[in-house]
């Protein structure tokens, strides 16, 4: 069954606002999803009805808020096939789960240790390991792309990238510049083949289709609450129980231990030894509402929707005169954003230009300036949709794009 895309709006407030004389175009959800009336109004509840903290307090508000924080966790688990609910670590957002995991998971690693990344991987999934391999003194490597944006696996394999020096490989699950999904199943097994431990950076994945960690093949996946109709504030990292009780703390404080003395400390069983001090619980809260709504509609038709208006998308845009794609330029293991440069017009006047005429898209690296180096591009324009973009939106976009096009570069014009 489609989704009807007109009344799925209705429930989103802000897609009403006009920008000027233009009503607001919004494609910039891969930097951030815009949310739901059920989640802003659960945030809001939490925080009017029930606002108290969690594990600590023992009276009626505290049992009712700490009971609210498990219940989100539960939720998230169940929507990303955990295992059981104490897989789900809550942080407060992606970057700071793929720093956990370089902390924590990379405790043991020294000399001639490596680990492996990519090219296309945003900042947050670069700098942790960077920062790790200075401080082990371990290699850091990483796959390269092919000319149309994918992984080129064939070189790897060439390198003997993976081998048995490798110790961990920290891969995006779908990248947040070129839309490539990446075979993460099969680079997980050739991982495990020699020992090492797989992480996936979920951000650009998660909110958009159906996951199942345990079929994906990681040790980790790491995700954040905003990409996916949730607040900021609260990311996820979700990782195999047993592997996560092996693993040392990456902060300390409260709630986190088991038992303090001044000498020496025990910490607690996962999740719970991850999460020191007081948690985002309102946040939590609008988790787990945001699931809920996901939920609702059907992470399958979601997909389905995003899937069949990226094929329009790319058919559309692509057709512009002066339209330089990065990225895959079929639907096919893609994801919904598309980054692109027009001829002779900087990404920031596009982003400007197109601001003016009631179209939101981000201008820039995107937190990845290693892969725009790679495809000799100083930056790029980026359009994103979700769950509540239309065909009309994309219209509107290919419509800004020409007369942006038109009023910087006039060699274009009829």
């Amino acid at each position: 069954m489609r989704m009807d895309v007109t009344a799925l709006r209705e429930q989103f407030p802000i897609l009403d606002r006009r920008v000027g004389d233009h009503p607001l175009v919004y494609l910039d959800s891969a930097n951030t999803s815009q949310k739901p009336q059920v989640v802003v109004d659960a945030v809001a509840d939490h925080y009017r009805l029930h606002n108290a903290n969690v594990a600590r307090a023992m009276h009626m508000l505290g049992a009712e808020a700490t009971d609210a924080f498990e219940g989100a966790r539960a939720k998230v688990a169940a929507f990303i096939g955990a295992g059981r609910p104490e897989e789900v670590v809550f942080t407060k957002n992606a970057s700071e789960a793929l720093n956990l995991a370089a902390h924590s998971l990379g405790a043991g690693l020294g000399p001639g240790d490596e680990v492996v990344i990519s090219v296309m991987e945003h900042h947050s999934n670069i700098v942790p390991w960077q920062l790790l391999c200075e401080r082990a003194g371990a290699r850091l490597r990483w796959f390269d792309i092919t000319g149309d944006g994918r992984l080129d696996l064939e070189k790897a394999e060439a390198e003997q990238l993976i081998n048995e020096r490798t110790r961990i490989v920290s891969l995006t699950w779908v990248s947040n510049v070129l839309g490539t999904r990446n075979p993460i199943a099969d680079i997980a097994a050739k991982a495990h083949a020699v020992g090492a431990r797989m992480v996936v950076d979920g951000s650009q994945a998660v909110p958009h289709q159906t996951t199942d960690v345990v079929a994906l093949g990681a040790d980790i996946v790491c995700f954040t609450a905003h990409k996916m109709c949730g607040p900021t504030g609260i990311g996820v990292l979700w990782g195999r129980y047993d592997l996560l009780a092996e693993m040392p703390p990456f902060l300390g404080g409260g709630e986190m231990i088991e038992v303090v003395e001044m000498e020496r400390s025990t910490f607690a069983a996962p999740p719970h030894r991850f999460e020191a001090g007081t948690p985002p619980i309102a946040q939590a809260v609008g988790l787990g509402a945001a699931v809920d709504f996901l939920t609702g509609v059907g992470m399958d038709r979601i997909e389905a929707h995003e899937h069949e208006l990226t094929a329009y998308a790319l058919g559309k845009l692509t057709a512009i005169e002066g339209f330089t794609l990065l990225g895959p330029a079929e639907a096919i293991e893609r994801g919904s954003a598309i980054s692109f440069n027009l001829e002779g017009v900087h990404p920031h006047d596009v982003m400007q230009l197109l601001d003016s005429r009631g179209v939101a898209i981000r201008g820039g690296h995107h937190c990845a300036r290693p892969l725009h180096r790679r495809l000799g591009h100083q930056s790029s324009t980026r359009a994103s949709s979700y769950l509540y973009t239309t065909h009309g939106e994309i219209d509107a976009l290919a419509d800004a794009l020409v007369f942006t096009r038109d009023y910087f570069a006039p060699k274009f014009r009829g």
